[in-house]
């Protein structure tokens, strides 16, 4: 039987992390909900236990149900029917299946109906769902929409929505519309009050939401008349039972075919105010994209993780001039890259689950006391960090999921451009993971401040500051020549004082840093444990090949040549 928990060593390895003892008692409150709750865990040992046993059931569940459906659901996919979103078959299997083995409310407390697992158990389930159907993995994942709910909903919403999401109701995030993509401060869903209903309204078009049928909705919509910008935005709860939504069509998408991506009409739909007024898209948006953003990561990651299983399948199946062609040296370079890239990208998913766990767990500790100087400090520090990891992360896990499906599809050669063949279907999955939930060239906006300001660097020197066993610091060295070229280059760009050319060269500098973290973290793991020292051997010859590239294009450009690219 096929496990995709069991067969991976490395998730254990991430679930086992030296951190996962302070996050797991901090989420526990050290272990309060046991004198309240007869499945909440005595001490951490029962904690882990626990998380083990639901990991090994989330595998089964992708390994034996999801990705059995996976070919199925991509050829079939949803369908309208009188305005109303129908499921592909293996997508309501899917759902059902994840529904009965308790997959639903992973992260929610317990007093709601959930599992109270910190956010890297969540990941690790969308990890997994993604190497199977990255389309089934957007609608799992979706219930991460209730942690939105829970931070910024108020009591009476929390006890009426988040056991339903516990109980398997779907969610989406209805934030886009046909003019108003990236730019969010452009949307104008009209939401206004209605005295004798004593209710809001809402009325307008929403674009490319993901499962857009969903049953419960997190809107972004205009509540400030006269109002052109983001301070006039709110966010607004709706269930999909008070009617007044209809689905105007399903996308015909690329890839991730199994997940509906609809246009959807508001006509006088009856909502709630959730939060503040004026803070939907400052506040609660943000805090929904960067929640999006680490489940992007994920689900890169587990397309990665198809790529190279796939790749490794056929390459030693596949025989020419004799030999399997895993054992030619362009062939076992590729699939070399694309498991070192995946072991990448998990390092960085898992790293940055770990800050948002610790810097979240605090803000909602927050709210039942006031915390002591140091435990504000520990906030500060884990919420910086993840703020910096996760548009580095995003954007270094998305490039290397497309770069592996492409990879993969090379490896197969002429067989890789057939539906006969998984990779055909991981290649169109992939290609969307480095648009949605912002682009690559936005992430690399988000993220060049913590270059400017040193964030990476500070990480990078802290990281250094580890120690490692003898057989691993020739590679430490070589990532320590890389950080010095790093601070060169930065210091190269920040003395033109020209914010046009800091945001020309955003993008070899954010990768730049990004290569050296991935390094770093590697090179951690494999003092952790032996098996990650070929990834990170490899992986260091890499990002190597890719800082001195990125050096030399900033050493020697001219500032003046920008007025080449401009056209």
């Amino acid at each position: 039987m096929a496990n995709y928990f069991l067969d991976n060593p490395a998730l254990k390895y991430h679930l086992d992390h030296p951190l996962m003892q302070e996050i797991v008692a901090l989420k526990e409150r050290n272990y309060a909900d046991k004198d309240v709750f007869d499945y909440a865990p005595l001490d951490f040992e029962d904690a882990m236990d626990n998380f083990y046993r639901v990991m090994e059931i989330a595998g089964e569940v992708c390994g034996e149900v999801v990705a059995v459906n996976a070919e199925g659901v991509d050829h079939d996919g949803p369908e309208v029917i009188n305005s109303r979103v129908k499921y592909a078959a293996g997508t309501q299997r899917n759902l059902d299946a994840a529904i009965q083995a308790g997959l639903m409310g992973l992260s929610m407390p317990r007093r709601y109906g959930g599992l109270n697992f910190p956010m890297v158990g969540f990941i690790m389930v969308s990890d997994m769902a993604s190497r199977a159907d990255a389309g089934f993995c957007n609608l799992w994942a979706l219930q991460d929409c209730a942690e939105t709910l829970y931070e910024f909903g108020n009591e009476e919403q929390r006890q009426f929505f988040i056991p339903q999401v516990c109980n398997g109701s779907t969610m989406s995030m209805d934030l886009t519309e046909p003019d108003a993509g990236s730019d969010l401060q452009a949307v104008m869903l009209r939401a206004s009050y209605s005295e004798e209903d004593k209710c809001w309204r809402l009325n307008g078009v929403k674009r490319f939401i993901t499962n857009g049928d969903s049953d419960i909705h997190l809107v972004l919509a205009r509540s400030e008349e006269g109002t052109k910008d983001g301070r006039g935005l709110s966010m607004f709860i709706y269930d999909k039972k008070d009617g007044g939504v209809d689905v105007r069509r399903i996308e015909n998408k690329m890839g991730i075919k199994g997940s509906p991506t609809c246009e959807l009409t508001f006509k006088n739909a009856k909502a709630q105010l959730c939060g503040d007024r004026k803070m939907g898209l400052i506040k609660y948006v943000m805090s929904l994209m960067n929640g999006a953003r680490l489940g992007i990561m994920a689900q890169a990651t587990g397309l990665s993780e198809a790529a190279y299983r796939e790749a490794v399948a056929y390459a030693n199946d596949r025989k020419q001039f004799g030999k399997a062609i895993i054992e030619f040296p362009a062939v076992y370079e590729m699939i070399a890259n694309i498991k070192a890239k995946t072991e990448a990208s998990r390092s960085i998913l898992y790293e940055t689950a770990r800050f948002v766990d610790l810097y979240k767990i605090w803000e909602d500790i927050e709210k039942d006391r006031k915390l002591e100087k140091e435990e504000k400090a520990q906030l500060k520090k884990y919420k910086k960090l993840a703020d910096a990891y996760t548009p580095l992360g995003k954007a270094m896990t998305t490039e290397f999921c497309n770069q592996n499906a492409y990879d993969c599809i090379q490896v197969h050669g002429g067989s890789g451009f057939m539906k006969d063949y998984a990779c055909e279907r991981i290649y169109r999955d992939a290609r969307i993971t480095n648009i949605y939930e912002g682009t690559t060239q936005l992430q690399v906006i988000a993220a060049i401040r913590h270059v400017t300001t040193g964030t990476y660097l500070a990480q990078m020197q802290a990281c250094q500051a580890e120690i490692i066993s003898p057989e691993l610091e020739p590679l430490k060295k070589r990532i320590l020549a890389m950080t010095e070229k790093y601070e060169t280059m930065v210091k190269q760009v920040m003395e033109i004082k020209n914010p046009e050319y800091t945001d020309f060269q955003a993008r070899r500098l954010v990768e730049t840093a990004g290569h050296i973290i991935l390094s770093y973290l590697l090179i951690l793991d494999a003092n952790r444990m032996d098996s990650f020292r070929h990834s990170a051997e490899v992986y260091a010859n890499i990002a190597e090949t890719e800082v001195h590239k990125a050096a030399n294009f900033i050493e020697n450009f001219d500032v003046d040549s920008l007025a080449f690219y401009k056209g």
